[in-house]
């Protein structure tokens, strides 16, 4: 891939894109086209189309979506499964239509059964029922998936996907009802040492177990898979590490200062018992992650970035 190359990262604002502008800029690579949502509307095929027209990129890197946790899948599953297929459909579709050297599709550990086999390998897709709470998303992300499988089978497109695990790092949602887990802790515990609160309620039984990747190790894999990977299979990119919404609490409170009790509300929906994905392709490929869980939380708690995002504070029992 020249350092000249033409590379359009959709979604460069969000957590995601901006990871990955931040490694290809790293890696010497100058030519990124970039554009806000407001500049182009990903959801709007004749918006896209013109994009292509004008711009031509040579590598398109698709990033962008519409995302969030447990609350804002179950609540928003119309908005969650049309406008992610929208985007997928026009970016992927005008990729080939544009000639597009090559694509990569990031897709999500989501879209595999409730209940696969862990460690999860990419085969097990479609192998049983999906999570209700974030079954829209995954639906979208799995016709992604198949979609770019479709243009390499009928046309010989060299789109590639990659299934990251559960990310965290900078740019991240801190939301307190519409982000995942890990920003949602990390806002909890940070706000109940701050403000003395008498302790920080964590949704669900604290049983599930959970897979986190550093959002800076997915885009070094991105990149790794674009210049080593030409494969039909998607990829699954994670650490091949887990451990418990309890454990990941209990963490997250050590290294926030919080040191009062932690209350699970068992009545909030706990999703998937386990999700942690295997790497053993990826490994394979020459690729390992390098920035382990207690260290990124540091990194992220060190950095004003999400501090920022996370105010105004809210109110917490």
């Amino acid at each position: 891939m020249d350092l000249n190359a033409r590379i359009f990262v959709a979604g460069h604002r969000g957590m995601v894109g901006s990871a990955l502008v931040r490694r290809l800029r790293r890696a010497g690579y100058s030519n990124l086209l970039l554009r806000t949502s407001r500049e182009l509307d990903l959801r709007n095929q004749a918006a896209v189309e013109q994009f292509f027209t004008r711009e031509r990129p040579e590598y398109v890197l698709l990033a962008a979506a519409k995302v969030g946790g447990i609350h804002a899948n179950n609540c928003y599953r119309a908005d969650f499964l049309q406008e992610n297929l929208l985007i997928q459909t026009n970016v992927i579709g005008a990729s080939y239509r544009h000639g597009v050297r090559k694509l990569l599709f990031l897709g999500s550990s989501c879209i595999y059964p409730k209940l696969a086999p862990q460690p999860i390998k990419e085969e097990y897709l479609l192998t049983g029922p999906l999570e209700p709470t974030n079954e829209p998303y995954a639906i979208a992300k799995i016709a992604g998936l198949k979609l770019c499988e479709a243009y390499r089978d009928q046309h010989g497109c060299n789109f590639i996907t990659a299934m990251p695990t559960n990310l965290y790092g900078p740019n991240d949602n801190y939301d307190p009802e519409n982000s995942h887990v890990l920003p949602a802790l990390l806002r909890k515990f940070s706000e109940a040492a701050r403000l003395g609160l008498p302790q920080v309620e964590v949704w669900g039984s604290g049983t599930p177990r959970r897979e986190f990747l550093h959002v800076d190790d997915l885009a070094d894999a991105c990149l790794h898979l674009l210049l080593h990977y030409d494969g039909r299979e998607p990829v699954n990119v994670g650490t091949g590490q887990d451990l418990t919404i309890r454990e990941l609490a209990e963490l997250i409170g050590r290294l926030t200062g919080y040191a009062g009790p932690i209350a699970f509300d068992a009545s909030r929906p706990d999703g998937t018992p386990r999700k942690l994905l295997d790497v053993s392709r990826l490994h394979g490929l020459g690729w390992q992650h390098h920035i382990g869980l207690d260290e990124g939380l540091r990194q992220v708690l060190a950095s004003a970035d999400w501090l920022a995002q996370a105010q105004p504070a809210p109110a917490l029992g």
